[in-house]
């Protein structure tokens, strides 16, 4: 049950998008905490040339890209100089790291693959074994449209649906949540980097980083009433999700303000970016705000106006689940740009 009123609550999806309000200490895992200080700090990094002439993703960009977004994400106690040194904070030797991309929308708009695999490199270099990372989603197809080759077994970096594997046969539950968990999440891995996309959803107004576990379970479709809210927010309080969850790294090379989640390409924008937080809430506030922003420049509505206000982050921040800040004052957005 909300911890807020109706009205209340509307009152305070609208603070979220002005600074009015301010929470309570995100409860988050340990090494999240030990992360945050204060403020959740969310790295908005850009590239006007990530793409140079054409419309590919220019993979050497990509990953210098990469490497300062992450450089400003850990560096806050000054004490780490290198991307490599960023990467050792985060991960170590022995662990087993998900990678979880978004593919539903097709190659026009899921996790880029260059980005990617730019992931992988910076975790080998960091002492992870090439076996022990795993690319993947909900669906080996989808992934496979979306580009990716799939890979199983070997010493070589995992890529493949929860498809393959199947689902826990036991529900795992929070709230109004009841779900089998993939075995991906469940037994291939202790760690979760979660790479979602930067886009619009036309009932749930945007998916990015806390609606990108929908492809973690079995049932999904069962959770879309009500513009996905608490069940969002309820899904991301399962221990199984919340211990593993280390980073989100949000694809915003292509975005979409409209029409999604399948690619419409006349509502997608090359925003040429990437998103970085321990705080998938303070990441989706940032990414929500981006959309408006975008949405107000090609003079439509705003998602509010059209009914469809992505409530469950609020709820996420709210005093039951506190997965994170919501709130502006709360959220150190740091936004650097790429050398030209």
């Amino acid at each position: 049950m909300s911890a807020l009123p109706s009205a209340s609550r509307r009152d305070f999806l609208r603070q979220c998008l002005t600074g009015a309000v301010a929470l309570g200490a995100s409860r988050m895992p340990e090494a999240q905490q030990a992360a945050l200080t204060a403020k959740s700090r969310v790295v908005v990094a850009h590239d006007p040339l990530l793409r140079g002439t054409g419309s590919t993703v220019d993979a050497s960009r990509i990953q210098s890209l990469l490497d300062r977004a992450m450089l400003a994400r850990f560096n806050r106690d000054r004490t780490v100089d290198t991307p490599l040194a960023a990467w050792r904070r985060l991960v170590r030797p022995g662990d087993r790291v998900g990678l979880k991309v978004n593919t539903l929308g097709g190659r026009g708009i899921a996790s880029n693959l260059e980005l990617v695999e730019a992931i992988c490199e910076r975790l080998q270099q960091a002492g992870i074994k090439t076996g022990d990372i795993v690319v993947w989603d909900r669906d080996s197809q989808e992934m496979e449209r979306a580009g990716f080759k799939l890979s199983i077994g070997g010493d070589r970096v995992q890529c493949f649906g929860s498809d393959r594997v199947d689902y826990e046969d036991d529900l795992a539950a929070y709230g109004s949540v009841g779900s089998r968990l993939s075995k991906i999440l469940t037994r291939y891995t202790n760690v979760l980097i979660n790479i979602p996309v930067l886009k619009d959803h036309d009932g749930a107004g945007v998916t990015i980083a806390l609606k990108n576990m929908y492809g973690v379970i079995h049932n999904p479709n069962k959770y879309h009433p009500n513009g996905c809210d608490p069940y969002v927010a309820d899904l991301n309080m399962l221990p199984e999700i919340r211990t593993r969850m280390r980073l989100t790294i949000c694809d915003a090379t292509t975005a979409m303000y409209e029409g999604g989640p399948a690619f419409k390409p006349e509502h997608s924008w090359k925003c040429n970016g990437l998103l970085v937080s321990s705080d998938p809430v303070a990441l989706d506030a940032t990414g929500w705000r981006m959309i408006e922003r975008k949405r107000a420049e090609k003079g439509l509505k705003t998602l509010e106006a059209e009914q469809r206000s992505p409530r469950y982050i609020v709820t996420a921040a709210d005093r039951e689940h506190r997965l994170g800040n919501c709130d502006p004052s709360c959220i150190e957005v740091v936004e650097i740009n790429a050398e030209v």
